[in-house]
């Protein structure tokens, strides 16, 4: 019991030291290898990637993972003691204790599900919502013993259903859950055109709504999909892949049901492949990925139902997801996407806000090293709240 307590303490301290520490913004980046190289390996390595820091881009820890387990995204539960590692190889779901030090991971079997794609945690912290691409299903998880409880892939009433779903938003406040429908992971020409809700309580199949305005198959491939946060009506942003085109969706609570329509075009800014949105701690701008040829495209938020676009920033092909910095000067871009020719740059593009949107440096550690960072996310004493991924957490 003595050990126990002394290791316990010894946790903390070097949790405290880490939160205290002025010049250090760590981050987890989970990467695998480019396709020329002659062995492929997966890791997941933190990172200090303050601009200020004498550590500036070095690896200071890595933990192993699976060569064949094409790790994709990574995701935090609401208090942020639990990380989330999503898989598109393998039907398992990861799990890492953030509380105790060294981390570990251990691997959660979802049998129903295939290309795990983005996961979504319930505001009481009890219930993981995951989208399965492959097999076009969302599986319902206890949060709390991390098992899987429920998988929904039936069709619900008036046509509604759940095809190839990647992105997921949840919203306790209206018991709602919605789920982007993306492309076939094995043929990207079959691309979706629809956001499905559902009951978040209960996970039943409510209504399939469409989000292009082009005839059907649209092929639009809507892929994420966010609430922004602190918004009264619930209001939605989605970011349609193949189509370049972000969309809006408002919540009306008198008929208890979601209005979508189309807020910007990437098109005329000769921008193809929108992937992430990031909101600040306010809420009151929104940040936008476009990983064709690379680009954070910046946009007044104060109204959530028409953002305003106010910049383009250039990053490096394959711009896909962004993390601020806890005082929101800085602004890093991770530039890959799923190792595919034209973008998967590999670096990790640093953007000054202070600035006027300046790039400031690049981070290559990886890329030098024959590695694509697939996601990037800051440890839980740097994370910004609003400033989060589609799904994470909402205000």
């Amino acid at each position: 019991m003595k050990q126990f307590r002394l290791f316990s303490v010894t946790v903390l301290l070097f949790l405290s030291c880490t939160s205290l520490a002025s010049a250090e913004i760590l981050a987890l980046l989970n990467y695998e290898s480019k396709p020329d190289q002659p062995v492929r390996r997966e890791g997941i390595a933190i990172m200090d990637i303050d601009p200020e820091s004498s550590d500036f881009g070095n690896i200071l820890m890595e933990i192993p993972l699976p060569s064949d387990l094409v790790a994709h995204h990574i995701f935090f539960n609401r208090d942020r003691t639990k990380a989330y590692v999503t898989a598109l190889g393998k039907s398992l779901l990861h799990v890492i204790d953030l509380t105790q030090f060294p981390y570990r991971l251990r691997a959660i079997a979802v049998p129903d599900c295939l290309v795990s794609e983005d996961l979504a945690v319930s505001e009481d912290n009890r219930t993981w919502y995951l989208t399965c691409m492959g097999s076009s299903a969302v599986i319902m998880g206890d949060a709390v013993n991390d098992m899987p409880i429920k998988t929904i892939s039936a069709a619900g009433p008036a046509g509604a259903f759940i095809l190839n779903p990647h992105g997921i938003a949840i919203h306790n406040g209206i018991d709602r859950v919605l789920v982007t429908s993306t492309v076939k992971p094995d043929d990207m020409a079959q691309a979706g055109e629809t956001v499905t809700v559902l009951e978040a309580s209960t996970g039943k199949v409510l209504s399939t709504h469409k989000v292009s305005l082009k005839p059907s198959p649209a092929k639009a491939a809507p892929v994420e999909i966010m609430f922004a946060p602190k918004t009264n009506p619930p209001v939605v942003h989605i970011t349609n892949m193949l189509e370049a085109t972000l969309w809006a969706g408002v919540w009306d609570p008198k008929t208890q049901s979601f209005s979508f329509y189309q807020v910007d075009d990437f098109g005329p800014r000769e921008q193809g492949v929108p992937l992430e949105m990031l909101y600040n701690s306010t809420g009151d701008r929104l940040y936008v990925t476009t990983a064709k040829p690379g680009f954070v495209n910046v946009y007044d938020n104060t109204d959530p139902r028409q953002p305003k676009f106010l910049q383009a920033i250039p990053a490096a092909p394959g711009a896909h997801h962004t993390v601020l910095s806890p005082d929101e000067r800085y602004l890093f871009v991770q530039n890959s996407l799923l190792n595919l020719e034209g973008m998967s740059d590999g670096s990790i593009t640093v953007i000054d806000l202070a600035k006027g949107g300046k790039v400031l440096r690049s981070i290559e550690t990886l890329k030098s090293q024959g590695f694509n960072p697939n996601c990037i996310m800051l440890l839980p004493n740097h994370f910004q709240q609003a400033g989060v991924r589609t799904s994470r957490i909402l205000e």
